[in-house]
């Protein structure tokens, strides 16, 4: 059985993901850019690496969950970076929400020194995180996804095998398409209530148990109404994702009106200093364009 893990970011996802892992058993060895946020995994018993590379060289699996394209690319080729720490044998794993080709890039860095790549992007919040309900999906080959089973069973339930490195990416792609849709849409029916007088602890509830019942209105709605804009995830991560899926949509020659507007909104939202909110923040840019504030 793998013991030594090496865990990447310890942002909002990160940090809880992390802690589950010591608390399944496993040997934890982790790096961070922002030190102290590493403190209370220590505290716990993980190891501090001063570099990727480091990690890279201790740990037998390597799990990153980063911000951007940029710090993936600077997580594993930079310098001192993973790709200059591993070894034959061992498997990387990117749970950042990136761009597929980039993926599929390291993955053939990594394959030139006999280790093995899987990207495994997450959805389910700091929520899901904490709760180890996360949705997984995976790219990688049946060998590697059978090693890294037992370990994403600590983080998440929805584990899917979607197919060869690179098919993780796509598949959070079209997640965050269907999110980004919804996020309006919820958006838009707590500022229609608010302005019609309704009572909206009722209206969430009343109509999250019909056709317009989904993860937003049950997690992110309640926030709203209680004036709680703190990130589960946030906005310049959002629209980093969007950016991704609009770029990849125009590879294919697709289009996507609604996905190009919802960026553009949350945009607007980063402009006026909400860019570390999180994405239920929406709602202020609706007030914006009301020119009042609703809720």
């Amino acid at each position: 059985m793998v013991k030594k893990i090496g865990f990447i970011g310890l942002g909002v996802m990160g940090a809880s993901m992390s802690s589950r892992l010591i608390d399944a058993g496993y040997e934890l060895y982790i790096y961070n850019r922002t030190k102290n946020k590493g403190d209370a995994l220590v505290e716990k018993g993980a190891h501090w690496c001063d570099t990727p590379r480091s990690v890279a060289e201790q740990a037998e699996i390597i799990l990153t969950i980063v911000g951007y394209p940029k710090d993936v690319e600077e997580v594993y080729l930079g310098r001192n970076g993973i790709v200059e720490g591993i070894s034959e044998g061992k498997i990387c794993c990117d749970m950042t929400t990136t761009k597929p080709s980039l993926d599929i890039a390291i993955a053939e860095k990594l394959r030139e020194k006999g280790a093995a790549m899987a990207d495994a992007p997450v959805s389910g919040g700091d929520t899901g995180a904490r709760n180890g309900t996360l949705s997984i999906m995976v790219g990688c080959s049946d060998e590697v996804f059978r090693e890294l089973l037992p370990i994403f069973s600590v983080m998440g339930k929805n584990i899917t095998h979607m197919g060869s490195v690179g098919a993780g990416q796509n598949t959070k792609m079209a997640n965050q398409i269907v999110i980004a849709g919804t996020m309006c849409g919820v958006s838009e029916a707590l500022v229609y209530g608010a302005k019609a007088g309704l009572n909206l602890e009722k209206m969430v509830a009343t109509i999250s148990k019909g056709a317009a019942g989904c993860w937003t209105l049950d997690n992110l709605a309640p926030r709203v109404l209680k004036g709680d804009y703190e990130p589960g995830f946030m906005v310049e991560h959002f629209i980093k994702d969007m950016g991704i899926a609009l770029e990849e949509a125009e590879k294919m020659e697709l289009s996507l009106p609604s996905l190009a507007l919802t960026k553009q909104l949350y945009l607007a939202i980063k402009a006026e200093g909400h860019g570390r909110k999180g994405t239920q923040v929406l709602v202020k840019a609706l007030e914006a364009l009301s020119g009042k504030e609703i809720l």
